[in-house]
């Protein structure tokens, strides 16, 4: 059996990682990147360190508008699909790339596994919400990772072959984070002790598009006392430059270029508190135990906010400070699974 992989963004690295590790003891397994991430901070250091296998094809479609992007994959994924005539097509989570890989193979007539489906953050004003929307209706296999999105796959009336297998990053986590804590140097490099910072990640378009929410966010951080380390995506940096935000001038405040998986592992799990408006970082901070704040007014991970171990602020700047000052203790519950969806994931495409 044949399986095209679709990915191209850092969240989907993390994911395939565990998933192709599993695959290809059984099947072949055709990796295509769009290259819709590829600084090589957030691409090419995900493979080394995941140890995920070089990509049999590279697109190189760079950042662009959502409907430019979104065509230039389209038309060279279908080529390459049409060429490999594979029995399935797989996409992770709710990218430009997963919709585009989703869209043509349902064209082609080529069933679709979609891995983290059923999400749903109910705004359809997020380019996630309708790019997970759309590829859930038109997959064939999807995989969930918690109960809550078998629910809303079920309030939709998607109900035919839809498994809670738990979560693959949580499978991740699992299998690097002692890793990281054996290799990475990043917070000796920072000299930076454990429990001594806060972590920031801010990238999102409903956040870095409006500069007054850019200027409120910067504003909170400003009245956040102590050190706060931020891996600053590239879209992030451009965005600040072009609205005349100088961030370096924030007391406490450390900018530094994106960092690889291990060593935002080793950041994240050293952090007293993570601020971001990251999914995927906020299930890391899950995962790792380590409080968290999100810059958003919704999540589709709602299973974090339970027990206090996420809190919601919007752009409010005021709530920001607010919930990073705010002593918590925090209630972990085990609602992603065991981390073994990727062995579960493969157990269920060979039943087809």
């Amino acid at each position: 059996m044949k399986i095209a992989t679709v990915l191209g963004a850092r969240p989907q690295f993390i994911k395939a990682a565990p998933v192709s590790r599993v695959l290809r003891k059984q099947y072949t397994e055709v990796l295509i990147h769009t290259g819709q991430h590829y600084d090589p901070n957030m691409s090419a250091i995900f493979f080394e360190e995941l140890n995920i296998p070089t990509p049999d094809y590279y697109l190189g479609v760079g950042s662009g508008s959502h409907g430019k992007q979104t065509g230039e994959m389209l038309i060279k994924i279908e080529e390459i699909v049409m060429q490999e005539k594979p029995d399935y097509v797989l996409v992770y989570g709710d990218t430009n790339s997963t919709l585009a890989g989703a869209l043509v193979a349902s064209k082609l007539h080529i069933p679709v596994i979609h891995v983290e489906a059923g999400l749903r953050s109910f705004n359809k004003q997020m380019p996630e919400e309708i790019n997970r929307i759309m590829t859930d209706h038109v997959s064939e296999l999807l995989f969930c990772p918690t109960e809550t999105a078998v629910e809303n796959l079920r309030k939709e009336n998607i109900t035919r072959n839809v498994w809670n297998v738990g979560d693959v990053m949580y499978d991740a986590i699992l299998y690097n984070k002692e890793l990281a804590q054996r290799q990475s140097t990043i917070l000796a490099d920072l000299s930076l002790a454990e429990q001594s910072y806060y972590l920031i990640t801010i990238h999102r378009a409903e956040n870095t598009d409006d500069p007054d929410k850019l200027k409120a966010i910067l504003a909170a951080f400003a009245d956040i006392d102590g050190t706060k380390v931020w891996p600053i995506h590239p879209r992030t940096r451009h965005k600040l430059e072009e609205y005349g935000l100088d961030a370096s001038a924030i007391p406490g405040l450390r900018l530094i270029d994106p960092v690889g998986y291990l060593d935002m592992l080793r950041l994240e799990s050293g952090a007293k508190k993570i601020i971001t408006d990251s999914g995927g970082v906020q299930k890391e901070a899950y995962f790792l135990r380590v409080p968290c704040v999100t810059v958003r007014e919704q999540t589709e991970w709602v299973e974090t906010l339970e027990g206090g171990a996420n809190i919601l602020t919007g752009t409010d700047r005021e709530k920001i400070v607010a919930a990073v000052h705010k002593e918590v203790a925090p209630v972990y519950a085990d609602v992603f699974g065991d981390g073994h969806a990727a062995e579960k994931i493969v157990a269920a495409i060979g039943q087809r």
